[in-house]
């Protein structure tokens, strides 16, 4: 029995040298980092890929006033945070524009926090203040 034990440690040693010595070139690793393929991706091929997914540009200007006043308009917690109201309206407008059947509940998940849970009459008045915007991807 100690025979079989110190030989499956001797093995266990062998295999977890052998694997640490496989390692691939640096070049290698570098080519496969999420931030090498990100940089692959071209402005234009971002933006197509946003667009087929229903979800259009960051507004500014006039566009992004009166986007945060339609959401105001419905509950002022959840324009606390406007950058994260913008983001939270891009990505409903996937679901709205993809005609998602749970559109009502990805509203009250998206915008609902700790401190202020999105009711159903909150979700579909964020959906429909939201209408216009995503026409816009």
């Amino acid at each position: 029995m100690k025979h079989r034990a110190i030989a499956l440690a001797l093995a266990t040693v062998a295999a977890l040298a052998s694997l640490t010595a496989c390692s691939g070139s640096d070049d290698a690793s570098k080519k496969s980092t999420p931030s090498a393929v990100i940089e692959s991706v071209s402005a234009s091929d971002a933006a197509d890929a946003m667009h087929n997914a229903g979800i259009p540009a960051k507004p500014t200007g006039q566009a992004r006033t009166a986007l945060l006043a339609a959401l105001r308009e419905v509950s002022p917690t959840l324009v606390a945070d406007e950058d994260k109201a913008v983001d939270n309206s891009r990505n409903q407008c996937s679901a709205i524009n993809g005609k998602s059947a749970k559109v009502d509940w990805s509203a009250q998940q998206r915008f609902g926090t700790s401190s202020h849970e999105v009711s159903d009459a909150e979700a579909k008045q964020i959906n429909t203040a939201l209408t216009t915007f995503c026409k816009t991807a």
